[in-house]
């Protein structure tokens, strides 16, 4: 089993949302969170005043995968998150030592299916 988390902009959640269940992932959690990477966030103008917004608005996923689908969530969300400008964000793997659903104590990955 596989635990992918994705750091990406709010404007893709939607599209990123219907590619990975498409993709074969059961269910994922959204966290709104603020954060910065090379960019270091940005200036802007409100009411002729000038700030700088040092962390932006990002959206984190969390989704747990049976390791023969990883590539597939992965591509689908990569290809979905990406708009070709800077700040898409970031995506990580990790290996998920153990799953369990708390309702039936199932066990590994059939804890992770529907």
């Amino acid at each position: 089993m596989k635990f992918i988390v994705a750091v990406i902009k709010p404007s893709r959640l939607d599209a990123v949302l219907d590619a990975v269940t498409e993709a074969g992932a059961s269910g994922l959690t959204v966290t709104e969170v603020r954060g910065y990477g090379r960019q270091k966030g940005k200036t802007e103008v409100y009411r002729g005043a000038e700030y700088e917004v040092k962390l932006l608005p990002k959206v984190k996923l969390e989704i747990a995968v049976p390791t023969d689908i990883v590539e597939a969530v992965v591509e689908a969300l990569a290809r979905t998150a990406n708009t070709g400008k800077i700040g898409d964000g970031k995506i990580f793997v990790l290996d998920l030592e153990q799953a369990i659903r708390i309702r039936t104590g199932e066990l590994g990955s059939g804890a992770l299916a529907g």
